[in-house]
């Protein structure tokens, strides 16, 4: 882990309740793990827990699971991890995710079928011609109970014989928001693989 990881990296860590989730700044590496200031207060972690923990390195996203050893303020000892996980090249996550929905941007309103998302953004197809200068507000249901609504602004797009195909980036409102989209991408990547 300490080739991974180094002094003043910046990691996210979510504990079993993601509304916690919390971003810090890796500021000791040892051979038993290591340091992290969090932006926060380490609402929702306990001690011995185990937490979820990403970071972008060189090799990609690394994700792993750990505990806090210490906790003291918003400066937390963290074990070792047993094993960790590089979730893919890509900067976020990208997993396949076929749903209709529908997007709007003032009074346009346009169907879609997404075809994948991340936590960056998504691709989708539609019989419809867009304005790709334009955002437009999209609902994304990952669960019964939970949506998560995001802002996409069109990046690319290809016109094909059944319509366009196009992909491009989300905007958020808030912090949570995108990270409820990485846990939800990371655990659906993981499942898949474990498939």
């Amino acid at each position: 882990m300490r080739e991974l990881i180094e002094n003043n990296q910046r990691i996210t860590m979510v504990p079993f309740d993601f509304k916690n989730a919390n971003k810090g700044t890796i500021t000791e590496v040892n051979s038993e793990g290591f340091t992290i200031e969090l932006d926060y207060d380490p609402v929702g972690v306990l001690k011995s827990n185990y937490c979820e923990f990403y970071t972008t390195t060189s090799n990609g996203m690394l994700y792993f699971d750990s505990y806090a050893k210490e906790i003291n303020g918003k400066t937390l000892r963290i074990a070792n991890p047993a094993k960790h996980k590089f979730l893919q090249r890509r900067r976020f996550t990208r997993v396949k995710y076929i749903h209709d929905l529908k997007m709007t941007s003032g009074d346009i309103s346009h169907e879609i079928m997404t075809l994948d998302i991340s936590a960056g953004g998504m691709k989708f197809r539609t019989k419809e011609n867009f304005n790709i200068e334009l955002e437009y507000n999209v609902t994304l249901p990952l669960s019964e109970e939970i949506s998560v609504e995001c802002i996409f602004t069109p990046i690319r797009i290809e016109k094909n014989k059944d319509g366009y195909t196009l992909s491009g980036e989300f905007k958020y409102s808030d912090n949570l928001k995108k990270m409820t989209l990485i846990q939800y991408c990371s655990k659906r990547s993981l499942e898949i693989a474990n498939k």
